[in-house]
């Protein structure tokens, strides 16, 4: 694991989170809460890191809601800042993208 994806899972674990208008929208579009985002990092894989985001570094995760669904969550920290981790789109991964595993994106 990195140490990225360390740091931000510290800030959520001591509440430090924001999560984005767009992380909203694409909860509700999908039917995730946002409580079992948060709840998932603890069991959280990373599936891609973006060290160099324009925005700030950020990290797709793939995770798990309470009953065991997958969810890819893409969490991050601004830019120039130490934090919050903001969650920047959660949802539910096409498994038509993605591997078995929901790690690997298919060959296009």
């Amino acid at each position: 694991m990195s140490k990225f994806v360390e740091t931000v899972r510290a800030l959520i674990i001591s509440g430090e989170v924001r999560i984005s208008e767009h992380g909203y929208d694409e909860l509700a579009d999908d039917g995730i809460f946002a409580r079992e985002v948060l709840a998932g990092i603890v069991d959280a894989v990373v599936v891609e890191e973006y060290p160099d985001y324009p925005k700030g570094p950020c990290v797709l995760l793939l995770q798990k809601d309470t009953s065991g669904m997958p969810i890819h969550a893409v969490w991050g920290i601004p830019k120039g800042y130490k934090t919050p981790a903001v969650l920047i789109t959660a949802y539910r991964p096409d498994p038509g993208q993605w591997d078995e595993s929901l790690t690997q994106r298919r060959k296009q």
